[in-house]
């Protein structure tokens, strides 16, 4: 059973108020995509226009994702350069590695924006 208060299921197999395990989520969340793995997945990325920002960014999916090839990076700044928009796109194999990619991009506090 669940310790917060606003729960009121009886803790049973098939109550529709029993909260489901990550294990249980996750797998749900496979089945509800889409999207038909494997698939090209662009990310974009806005923050300021740095060079730290940038290598971050850059660190943050190499991390969950491995080396990518500079083809799979595209950059634009803005019209007065203070912000820029990063895009990778990569060949996503599933739902959580799309998500373990947004949580570290997010997860940096200079993102203003990741689409």
């Amino acid at each position: 059973m669940s310790d917060d208060p606003r729960f009121r299921g009886d803790g049973k197999a098939g109550d529709p108020l029993v909260k489901p395990s990550v294990a249980e989520d996750e797998t749900s969340l496979e089945r509800e995509t889409l999207i038909e793995f494997p698939s090209e997945f662009p990310v974009k990325i806005m923050g300021p226009a740095t060079d730290a920002f940038v290598n971050d960014i850059r660190q943050a999916v190499t991390t969950v994702l491995g080396e990518l090839p500079d083809t799979a990076w595209s950059r634009r700044d803005s019209v007065k350069g203070n912000f820029v928009s990063l895009q990778v796109t990569f060949t996503a194999t599933s739902r959580r590695q799309i998500d373990d990619v947004y949580r570290a991009v997010t997860a940096h506090p200079d993102v203003k924006m990741c689409l």
